[in-house]
């Protein structure tokens, strides 16, 4: 199908751009957090906000912190959703469904195959400093860019080494 347009139109550029990946187990998460992560969304122009939320499985090797079950969280994100009517925000259950340990690696990988890109992953400052621990880290990094929720109080070294390639919205 043809459309008539005037000599020398230009469509507008696009004023939305990737997904902000929220990244957590949602276990000690606030809704002053969650707000502060859609208002990013918001005000960045994001065509969506993914919050992915962790299994107690991979919580489980992650840290010595145990979680509440994952269908609790999940329904706390969802009460969350529909308070804030006209979000943005969208739960990914691809975790979930597997009802099994996903390293960080399969999440990422999932994610940023299914989602659009840019990827942007919020974090708290501790998950930004077990992710540049692993050793995907560095592979990761350079596809990704990663939003800190508040300012570490101390910074891994590779997270330091690649600085550029984060910043808080805290």
């Amino acid at each position: 199908m043809y459309t008539k347009v005037p000599y020398g139109y230009e469509p507008p550029p696009e004023q939305e751009k990737g997904t902000l990946i929220y990244y957590d187990s949602f276990e000690h998460t606030t809704y002053e957090e969650l707000d502060l992560a859609a208002e990013h969304a918001i005000s960045h122009a994001f065509t969506k906000l993914v919050l992915y939320l962790i299994h107690e499985q991979t919580m489980k090797r992650m840290s010595a912190e145990p979680v509440s079950a994952y269908y609790k969280r999940e329904k706390r994100l969802e009460e969350w959703i529909q308070a804030r009517s006209g979000s943005l925000a969208g739960i990914d259950t691809w975790e979930g469904k597997r009802k099994k340990y996903a390293p960080i690696d399969s999440a990422l990988r999932h994610l940023t195959e299914t989602l659009p890109a840019p990827h942007f992953i919020c974090v708290t400052p501790e998950m930004a400093n077990f992710f540049a621990s692993l050793s995907i880290f560095e592979d990761w990094i350079s596809r990704i860019r990663l939003l800190l929720l508040s300012e570490p109080r101390s910074i891994h070294p590779r997270l330091d080494q690649y600085r550029n390639r984060w910043s808080t919205i805290g």
